[in-house]
């Protein structure tokens, strides 16, 4: 089969197409046929080596396909079922085993290209809006990268639970994207100074959450602009990581939280894990859930898919396929 690999930590150029063998599912695993691949920010931290992991490596974790064969102990699932997951061993590739008890059944409706872009992303916008800080109507968010993956799947969650959302931006078309997706305000942080934006736009008071997949440029701002005993959910660093911090600033800012949620910690179990896919899913069969999915790269561009990523060339999900 073709499958990206990483032999050294680098650049995109490291992104290296090889031919490996078709993997034989374990006990517990199955093997997918692979017809859609997520791409993530997470995936470019391995490849830099900002995250360790054992090279020569086939990265990604998220993609949809079709069950090839299943290994023994497996119940729930037959060959040829439909199916997703972000817990997929090594994604960059035509075939990937999965842990069984880290897939669910695409249902009928949701290509597996929908699948691949609602997972990952749509998962990591539902534990935030309904688990890291859980929106109720009247509350305000301010949301960074509003017309990124996270961001746009984010933005439609919150504003179905009743919330108001203000996002930041880097320009006027990424601003068009997130309005749609149902922004109150927008604010094109390349123009406009967000703490500044965001204490106006909520007469000084600030809002009740921050969703922050910056991190190092955006940290402090975001900071400022809770309200007492407002919540910071620092979901990501696309901007690096946060230098160390006195803790003794929450107080002085006026009691505020910080956490640094990871999507593994809200799908632990099986119950959540189908409750957080199923809702995603559903509501991408539904058309309640937009999906944008105009950036879809063949799996030999994978490198050009990471430049793209991070230029900011790109909006919404990157997908690629085998």
């Amino acid at each position: 089969m073709k499958a990206i690999q990483i032999r050294a930590t680098g650049g995109p150029e490291v992104l290296e197409l090889a031919e490996l063998p078709i993997p034989v599912p374990g006990p517990g695993q199955v093997l997918m046929r692979i017809e859609a691949i997520g791409a993530n920010f997470i995936e470019i931290y391995f490849r830099k080596g900002t995250y360790k992991a054992a090279l020569p490596l086939t990265p990604g974790s998220e993609a949809a396909g079709t069950i090839e064969e299943l290994g023994s102990g497996v119940s729930g699932f037959k060959t040829g079922d439909a199916v997703a997951s972000v817990a997929v061993l090594g994604s960059y590739a035509e075939y990937a085993l999965v842990p069984a008890a880290q897939l669910v059944k695409v249902p009928a409706g949701v290509s597996p290209e929908k699948a691949a872009a609602a997972m990952l992303q749509g998962m990591t916008a539902h534990y935030l809006v309904y688990s890291t800080y859980p929106l109720k109507a009247g509350d305000t968010a301010l949301v960074h990268a509003g017309a990124g993956g996270v961001g746009l799947l984010l933005t439609q969650m919150a504003v179905r639970l009743g919330a108001r959302v203000i996002t930041t931006v880097s320009s006027e078309a990424k601003a068009e994207l997130s309005r749609e997706a149902g922004a109150s305000d927008t604010i094109i942080y390349t123009e406009q100074n967000f703490e500044t934006e965001v204490k106006r736009l909520t007469n000084g008071k600030g809002v009740d959450v921050v969703y922050d997949s910056v991190g190092k440029t955006t940290f402090d701002g975001s900071l400022n602009s809770l309200r007492p005993r407002g919540l910071l959910a620092l979901f990501g660093g696309s901007s690096g990581p946060v230098p160390p911090f006195d803790l003794i600033q929450l107080s002085g800012k006026g009691s505020l939280f910080i956490s640094r949620p990871t999507l593994w910690h809200y799908v632990a179990t099986r119950a959540e894990l189908e409750w957080r896919a199923g809702d995603v899913l559903g509501w991408a069969a539904s058309g309640e859930l937009k999906l944008r999915t105009e950036h879809v790269y063949s799996l030999t561009d994978a490198a050009q898919a990471h430049t793209d990523m991070e230029s900011r060339k790109t909006t919404g999900k990157i997908l690629l396929e085998p």
